[in-house]
């Protein structure tokens, strides 16, 4: 019983985060799994998801190895992915897929924004883009890649090409 209640706590925390997915995704279900967790109900707390963990939201896909929910004054601040590699699937409003891999995926709430790092690639039907850092604003769409000594690649297909 302690063991579902802390999932569902985590399930509640994650649900403060609907920029990750599809904003229709945000009054669906969220399904969450793993091998272990340790959760705390405190307002300034961490709470950790380890081994397998699969995180399920509408559209939103998430797997990684450990997951790390951050909460400062009762409000969820920031959520760590971390896997090798964690990965991050979601369907935007205009209708396409969207696949984030790295070794670590920082989410911050406040600022909506998420830091990639470690052998990242972002996929999507018109390109991809691979580095070690890359930034992503969700309200403005914006990547910013690089500055951290490695290079970072861009593939961009034309409009009319399929997206193989």
């Amino acid at each position: 019983m302690r063991h579902a209640s802390k999932l569902l706590l985590l399930a509640a925390l994650l649900a403060a985060a609907p920029v990750l997915a599809k904003s229709s995704d945000r009054n669906q279900p969220m399904d969450i799994s793993a091998d272990r967790t340790d959760a705390q109900l405190g307002d300034d707390s961490v709470s950790v998801l380890e081994g397998n963990v699969r995180i399920r939201q509408g559209t939103l896909e998430v797997d990684a190895q450990r997951a790390e929910v951050h909460r400062a004054a009762g409000d969820t601040n920031r959520i760590v992915l971390t896997g090798a590699p964690a990965v991050l699937r979601q369907v935007s409003d205009a209708g396409e897929p969207m696949e984030a891999n790295a070794n670590r995926i920082v989410y911050m709430l406040a600022d909506e924004t998420m830091m990639l790092t470690g052998n990242v690639v972002i996929t999507q039907p018109r390109g991809t883009l691979r580095g070690e850092t890359v930034k992503y604003d969700i309200n403005t769409g914006r990547l910013d890649g690089g500055g951290d000594g490695a290079r970072v690649q861009m593939r961009i297909l034309p409009k009319t090409a399929p997206a193989n």
